[in-house]
């Protein structure tokens, strides 16, 4: 049904869109051709093609079991990492896909955005500045598709998941998309400095073929539009025959994006996803209907 499928940003809200496809992708078959996603999307995207959502809560329950504090200022007088997130995503990212990492080659493509500085601007500084635009178009403008980072400068590259060599690669990719100083250093790919790929579009639909057909949308925050809604997308003056189905939870989910001290928080977002795609189920024929009428 949906040729394209898109997973935005969101950390550990991405937990919603595990819990979401668990329930609609065996119930539509979903068979998508290609997937665009950022940072946690990403690792989404990923995990869902080779590995389980029970075992991965299962496995985050456990590597976070010790973990009561995502900052130790402790660490600045031993010249050590403040942040555990890098580390402990890292390293979970390997095994999480560890053995399976050859079963991506039968996935979808799936497609990965980072985020590359403005040229005029020094690293530390494009990390201010985009962290700054980030938070304005976050909590002030709220818009679902944001605009400032690209007017500062900040432009996107999509990576194929299908491209990386190793695990090591794929890891490294995600984390490259993942990159928000300070949880993470600021990471760099092929010798350039690179952010979170939400610095553009947490939403990257941008990335997406611009053939016809259905697409579905999983955005992780709550906009302050309806929760479920189609876009007609086309060129302009043209029949616009791609139509894009947008999702989003029902109401925040309860877990944040960074906070790595509360895994029995993944399963109530997760759940909220399960919950929120067997609605979808039943409001989809009214909106393609609804759709088809225009």
């Amino acid at each position: 049904m949906f040729d394209q499928v898109v997973f935005a940003g969101g950390g550990n809200r991405c937990w919603w869109q595990a819990g979401f496809w668990d329930v609609v992708q065996p119930e539509l078959k979903l068979r998508p051709r290609v997937i665009t996603s950022i940072s946690a999307g990403a690792a989404t995207a990923c995990m869902l093609y080779t590995n389980h959502s029970e075992w991965v809560m299962d496995y985050y329950s456990h590597v976070l079991r010790d973990n009561s504090k995502n900052a130790y200022w402790g660490n600045l007088l031993r010249s050590e990492s403040v942040f555990p997130h890098y580390r402990i995503y890292r390293q979970a990212l390997l095994d999480i896909y560890g053995d399976r990492f050859q079963t991506l080659k039968a996935a979808p493509e799936i497609r990965i955005g980072v985020s590359h500085l403005p040229r005029w601007l020094g690293a530390r500084s494009a990390v201010a500045a985009g962290l700054i635009a980030y938070n304005i178009e976050k909590y002030v403008r709220k818009k679902l598709h944001p605009t400032l980072g690209q007017a500062l400068g900040f432009h996107p590259e999509f990576v194929k998941a299908q491209e990386c060599a190793t695990v090591e690669d794929l890891a490294d990719l995600i984390l490259q998309s993942s990159s928000t100083p300070p949880f993470t250093p600021i990471l760099r790919r092929q010798g350039r400095p690179v952010l979170d790929g939400g610095m553009v579009d947490n939403v990257p639909v941008g990335a997406l073929d611009a053939s016809p057909g259905l697409v579905l949308v999983m955005v992780t925050r709550v906009y302050p539009r309806p929760q479920m809604f189609m876009v007609e997308h086309g060129e302009h003056g043209k029949h616009r025959d791609q139509r894009r189905v947008y999702v989003q939870p029902s109401r925040k989910v309860p877990i944040s994006s960074w906070d790595y001290t509360s895994p029995a928080l993944m399963r109530p977002a997760y759940d909220l996803g399960r919950a929120d795609g067997e609605q979808f189920l039943m409001r989809l024929p009214d909106v393609l209907s609804a759709a088809a009428q225009h």
